[in-house]
């Protein structure tokens, strides 16, 4: 447990944060899982939600939930699962 004020406050914070990132890489799966599943039956339309999983992807590696090269490794297996 922390005992000093400044750890007990970057405890919250920590969590606060942890909170966001969770939540944007839930979101980043969600979407992906999507479109692999959309892309067996609909390709067109798995292309037309490229676009915000690309989103979803680029938020996650600019807040550093996911690393650059991670994203883009992402980006290409969506972008030729798709085609």
């Amino acid at each position: 447990m922390p005992i000093t004020q400044s750890a007990k406050k970057a405890i919250r914070g920590s969590l606060r944060k942890k909170a966001f990132n969770d939540g944007r890489k839930r979101v980043m799966k969600e979407v992906i899982k999507k479109i692999e599943k959309l892309s067996k039956t609909d390709k067109a339309g798995a292309g037309k939600m490229l676009s915000t999983a690309f989103k979803a992807i680029d938020k996650a590696a600019q807040k550093g939930v996911i690393k650059k090269n991670n994203a883009a490794h992402k980006k290409s297996r969506l972008s030729k699962l798709v085609k």
